[in-house]
């Protein structure tokens, strides 16, 4: 082709170089080709494998072995390791292999999945990137070094925090509101350095790359086709590929007529971009969904643009290049220009234009997202039940190999539902399914796995008996009864009360040593028929407590058999629903010792709250209301699985509400059914309200200072938006705080948007949110991911579930509705009080609604001899302020050496390593920012050794990157010269001392990560 072909149209955009200018080039463009594939969507993982992901992966190992200038950047870890696994050859291994040590093939990311960053848990983040990158080390010895966030709806500040501890240099992130990335991008503002975290500051920063308006997606072939280009292998075809090849939308070939309109798009493009960067390097995403199936045709087509523009890089001074992330972002560190630096604010939530807030996603799905938080936090509880297990005493009846498998199973089923199209509740319904499968079928197996443990070290529980279950039992002839095992996940004494579900009131319970524990009984909420069965107990850290509950018909004179008290009601009939009027006529008191509720006979709603230690009394309402959503695609923007669009401001939901008090010794209840018709029979919405009645001491403070609570909501009607909104009378100007995956908190102004006022205005709860003015704090602590929003003075308002129905013919198509008419029971604990109080009990209250106690039963046969059952173990106990993240045997092969890992890798792959069973990965994180609390935000020393001598005795304390695959003290991550000088704060790379009393101070906010080696018995 001539340049006179392209000539007028660099003309027209003022491109072209002086006569006589240099053959150096002007802009370096870094072409980096990719496929995105989405572990979840509109089709199972299993389809996906058949009709693409398998053929991605063939054909492109394929056309890089036969051209070395061809690159390629694989994403997520699923589909890899089910295609290496399942469907590689030994001579595709050995090529892969090649191709990632000549640094052709480069994996980015490197988690499971590419992980939603607005409602999944800090844990679970962490979770999915250590499969994945566990994986990459053990096979092929590497660390990813580059994220590619490119799809995930907004952009959380954890990310680049965890990103950073995991060893990576650069990140790269994509979806974020539209009107802030065209600000960005005019002021060449998409590049810098971003500090995800106050408290951390400077010490983990990473260089942020936001992609331009194009996304990752290849751009359109020249300035007036706006449909996206140069995808030469077309669409593929579910669920297998067409046997002669042909697929939709394939594009014509570039051939020598057609190749000067390919070259003039490049060139457009790659100039429109330049502009909207500070250095002369251009990274260009060449891909998209499911694109390189057939990598022949791309790299064939692409070969032949790519040469035309280097030919005449003399004329335009451009040059193109095959690239991986790593070679596009050492150009742009070595180019050393000084960045500007971003603070740990969030890009949440994300709007595609002025009409599309996706905020929607936050609470689509709800059922599902609880499935996945209660997996999580079972796995969590598998994970140091199983490392305690195994290190402490021999197992005659549990395979180690076994276990590991079962933890292994709901790991990836866990990581697995991290997906940006998961856990959001963002696919199709059969995709659903799946998830569901795979998250049940993973917790099956670590309960299973949970009860030889039980069965292992409690022998005198063991027999011919019935299997360990779930918390529910019946009465059977007496002597009968159950056997319950109580174990704590956590690092700390939890003093608490747990709940059976029983079909007798009258229970008789005795503890490990034969002594009487208190417990009382009521009528099931849920189960006329049933009780529930409340019991107090008081758990060391990573420990078990035993239980003997036996029916008992009747207390018999002259002896000491303790029986279970049994709670009074007082019932409150129907109150229908006041739209004014005078309230707080005549209020009934609910107290424990930290707060007296206050409800209005006259509208069965609570009034008010008195809280104990400021001497303070809020006024605090609550009430089901509704958004009502649209939902006809043809007269604008639509509510879906992923936007939020309400019709108008939220109307109630209800009409009458009836109330009953349940009250104890232990627990006081109060139940409020909400009725959407006078007339219904059942209600439509609850609330269960607990208030404890908990021992005098600092291990039950926790206990007492909060509200708990727990609803009923749905069916929904079609079209509808649940929320539960709470009104008090503090002065919180609309301004909310809610956190990041648990992590950290953001603050949430109230915006006065003139388009979409009120979608705009909601931002994802993971783990907690609240309000708060000069004299209390209103805190929320949610067991799952919700949206949360505060849409007036003094009000927080969180969404519970939805329903939606539409006619958008595509979301039809591919069966992609929210047609969800379950009923779900989320469960949120309230915090009342001064900041001083609520900013310490926050974090610890958090984590003891996420890791609350399991419970195991087991039938019993006969009545144990007092003091019989299990060895005792000596507990795990970390100062308040820090959390154990993690307590695990990974099981991986691989040498902690680099040096020798490598070694191995070269010299024998046929003889597959044993897994590490003394190998313990720890992870222990500071839970307060640096002025959160002047006791609690301190820095804290921890002396390993004394810690974990009750797991056996340590051999070697080796500091990890997060992900456990770098040593940290040969981690150097690049340092990015910025326009602020602030140094330093924390631990930073330091080596650990010598083990003779390793103790480690771990500053605020910090994560580390160790492994830790046990001796063998």
């Amino acid at each position: 082709m001539e340049p006179q072909g392209w000539l007028p149209l660099l003309l027209q955009l003022g491109l072209m170089w002086p006569l006589g200018a240099p053959s150096e080039p002007r802009l370096r463009v870094f072409v980096v080709p990719h496929s995105h594939m989405d572990v979840g969507w509109l089709h199972t993982v299993q389809e996906s494998m058949q009709a693409y992901v398998t053929n991605v992966y063939n054909s492109v190992v394929e056309e890089l072995t036969l051209e070395k200038k061809r690159r390629f950047i694989a994403v997520e870890q699923e589909y890899f390791r089910l295609w290496w696994d399942g469907v590689a050859s030994d001579g595709q291994k050995g090529q892969v292999r090649q191709l990632v040590a000549e640094g052709r093939l480069e994996f980015v990311l490197g988690g499971q999945v590419m992980h939603d960053e607005a409602v999944t848990h800090l844990d679970d983040q962490i979770l999915q990137l250590t499969e994945g990158h566990g994986f990459l080390y053990e096979t092929f010895g590497i660390r990813p070094q580059f994220s590619w966030q490119v799809d995930p709806f907004g952009a959380s500040a954890t990310t680049p925090t965890l990103f950073a501890l995991a060893g990576f240099n650069a990140h790269i992130i994509s979806r974020i509101n539209y009107n802030l990335k065209k600000v960005m991008q005019d002021n060449q503002q998409l590049q810098f350095v971003w500090r995800g975290s106050r408290s951390l500051s400077a010490q983990q920063e990473i260089f942020t790359h936001v992609l331009d308006q194009f996304g990752y997606c290849s751009p359109a072939r020249g300035p007036w086709n706006k449909i996206e280009g140069f995808y030469w292998d077309g669409e593929p075809i579910f669920p297998h590929p067409p046997e002669n090849g042909w697929y939709p939308s394939m594009q014509f070939p570039v051939t020598w007529e057609r190749l000067q309109s390919f070259v003039e798009a490049v060139l457009y493009s790659v100039w429109e971009r330049a502009a909207w960067f500070r250095t002369p390097h251009l990274l260009w995403p060449w891909g998209c969904d499911r694109q390189f199936f057939n990598a022949s045709l791309q790299f064939t087509n692409m070969d032949r643009v790519m040469e035309e523009v280097n030919k005449f890089t003399y004329q335009h001074g451009v040059s193109m290049e095959y690239a991986t992330l790593g070679s596009y972002f050492r150009a742009v560190h070595a180019h050393q220009l000084s960045w500007p630096v971003r603070d740990q604010r969030d890009f949440l939530p994300y709007s595609s234009d002025m009409h599309h807030a996706w905020t929607g996603f936050y609470a689509s799905r709800s059922g599902l997202k609880a499935l996945a938080r209660r997996a999580s936090t079972l796995l969590y509880a598998g994970e140091s039940m199983f490392t305690r297990h195994v290190l402490l005493a021999p197992h005659p009846n549990l395979d180690p190999a076994w276990g590991l498998q079962q933890l292994q199973q709901l790991r990836w089923a866990v990581s697995e539902v991290q997906h940006h199209d998961a856990i959001t509740g963002t696919h199709a319904l059969k995709v659903g399914d799946m998830f569901v499968e795979h998250l049940s079928s993973g917790m099956q197996g670590v309960q299973t796995l949970m009860a030889s443990i039980i069965q292992d070290r409690s022998p005198a529980h063991s027999g011919r008996r019935g299997p360990w279950g779930a918390c529910s039992l019946s009465a059977g002839p007496e002597p009968g009864g159950r056997f319950a095992v109580v174990y704590n996940p956590l690092a700390w004494t939890v003093t608490t009360i747990i709940t059976l579900t029983v079909d007798f009131p009258r229970v008789s319970i005795t503890d490990e040593s034969g002594h009487p524990v208190p417990a009382q009984a009521q009528r099931s909420k849920e189960v006329p028929s049933a009780y529930d069965l409340h019991v107090l107990t008081a758990i060391p850290g990573l420990s078990y407590r035993h239980y003997s509950i036996q029916p008992s018909r009747r207390p018999q004179e002259g002896t000491l058999e303790p029986v279970t008290s049994l709670a009074s009601s007082r019932h409150f009939g129907r109150r229908l629903r006041r739209s004014g009027g005078p309230v707080g006529g005549s209020l009934v008191p609910v107290e424990n010792d930290c707060y007296t509720v206050f409800l209005d006979k006259d509208t069965n709603l609570m009034h008010s709250v008195w809280e104990r230690w400021s001497n303070q009394t809020v006024q605090v309402t609550q009430t089901f209301m509704e958004y009502h959503a649209k939902s006809d695609f043809d007269q604008g923007p639509i509510s879906d699985n992923y936007v939020f669009r309400p019709s108008g401001r939220a109307k109630p939901a209800w009409e009458a509400v009836r109330m009953e008090i349940v009250a104890g010794p232990l627990v006081t209840e109060i139940r409020q059914d909400f009725y959407r018709e006078v007339d219904d029979r059942e209600p439509t919405f609850a609330i269960y309200s607990r208030l404890a009645h908990g021992p005098q001491s600092s291990d039950g403070e926790l206990l007492c200072h909060r509200i708990e609570q727990e609803y009923r909501v749905g069916p929904l009607e079609l079209n509808r938006e649940a929320i539960l909104r709470t009104s008090t009378d503090l002065n919180t100007g609309r301004v909310l705080y809610s956190d990041n995956n648990g992590y950290q908190m953001q603050r949430r102004p109230y915006r006065n948007y003139t388009n979409n006022i009120i979608a705009q205005n909601y931002y994802p709860m993971v783990q907690s949110a609240f309000i708060q003015d000069r004299r209390s704090r209103l805190v929320l602590l949610s067991e799952q991911a919700h949206g949360v929003s505060s849409q007036g003075n003094g009000q927080v308002e969180v969404m519970l579930h939805r329903r939606l129905w539409n006619n958008d013919k595509w979301a039809l198509e591919n069966n992609l509705t929210l047609n969800d008419s379950s009923v779900v029971h989320p469960v949120l604990w309230l915090l009342l009080g001064p900041w001083t109080l609520t900013s310490g009990l926050r974090q610890s209250s958090g984590l003891a609604l996420q890791h609350r106690p399991v419970v195991m039963l087991r039938e019993m046969n006969e009545i144990a001899p007092r003091g019989s059952g299990s060895r005792q173990q000596e507990a795990v106990t970390l100062p308040p302020s820090v959390h154990l993240q993690i307590l695990s045997i990974p099981g991986w092969k691989y040498s902690s050496n680099h040096t020798e890992h490598l070694r191995t890798l070269r010299k024998d792959r046929k003889h597959e390593a044993k897994a590490d069973l003394r190998r313990v990965l720890l992870r222990l994180q500071h839970l307060y920012e640096v002025d959160q609390d002047p006791v609690l935000s301190q820095p804290v020393t921890v002396n390993l050794q004394s810690v974990l001598w009750g797991l056996g005795s340590v051999v070697s304390v080796e500091e990890r990157s997060l992900t456990g695959t770098w040593d940290v003290r040969k981690m150097h991550r690049w340092t990015w010269s910025t326009r602020d000088f602030q140094r330093y704060r924390g631990s930073a790379c330091r080596p650990l001392p010598a083990l003779g009393g390793p103790n480690i101070t771990i500053y605020p906010k910090e994560i580390r990560t160790f492994f830790i080696q046990f001796q063998e018995w």
